[in-house]
């Protein structure tokens, strides 16, 4: 079954997405460059900026890694 990308709110996404870099935040650990990387709150802006369509985007997810997945993941 294709997950439809209405089937999310735009604040599902930004959660979602938002979980999945804290994931990440957490692992780079000392790798963490300033310069390079955002922070938790600079990310969280720069989810809150994109339409519901980027967000989708951003998800990177497709047939073989679907939607719904990536949100059961990260919620």
């Amino acid at each position: 079954m294709k997950t439809l990308p209405t089937d999310y709110s735009h604040q599902q996404l930004v959660d979602a997405l938002q979980a999945e870099y804290m994931e990440l935040l957490i692992h780079i650990g000392d790798d963490f460059t300033p310069d390079v990387d955002m922070t938790a709150s600079q990310h969280l802006d720069y989810l809150n900026a994109m339409t519901h369509s980027e967000l989708i985007t951003e998800t990177a997810t497709d047939d073989e890694n679907p939607l719904s997945e990536f949100i059961y993941a990260y919620s």
